[in-house]
């Protein structure tokens, strides 16, 4: 779900936290050494976004930040601030190559690009996952 998140806006706070989850409470954010995503650069994206993006000449640069149940990549165009909330059973992510992964959900997809704390910020995102994933929560096992 795309949504504009400049505002404070009850009903869109409502629907950010039934998808993903309310944010992590200040004890948790410093077990988990933090929750936000270095800056990432936007290289391309599906056609909602993009023509979002275009309409500035910024470069198209975001964030990820966890939640308990996904994420939510923001990023700005003009002056308003979008997010792209994707809970944990709808996200996909793909790597490209060495730094580059694109990162889908339904119709929408977002190919970013960072550094090397990028692939490290994504190994934690990867490992959330699988944590909250229905499989483990199944298994009389665990």
């Amino acid at each position: 779900m795309l949504l504009n998140l400049s505002y404070n806006d009850k009903q869109i706070k409502e629907k950010t936290e039934v998808e993903v989850g309310k944010a992590f409470g200040i004890k948790e954010r410093f077990k988990m050494g933090g929750i936000g995503s270095p800056k990432i650069f936007i290289t391309d994206s599906s056609t909602e976004i993009n023509n979002l993006l275009i309409l500035d000449n910024n470069i198209n640069s975001g964030s990820i930040e966890l939640r308990p149940g996904g994420i939510i990549l923001r990023f700005r165009s003009l002056l308003e601030t979008y997010g792209l909330i994707i809970p944990w059973y709808k996200l996909v992510i793909y790597k490209s190559n060495a730094s580059e992964y694109t990162i889908y959900r339904d119709r929408y997809f977002v190919k970013i690009k960072g550094g090397s704390r990028l692939n490290v910020f994504i190994k934690k995102l990867l490992e959330l996952k699988a944590d909250n994933s229905p499989a483990n929560f199944d298994d009389p096992q665990k």
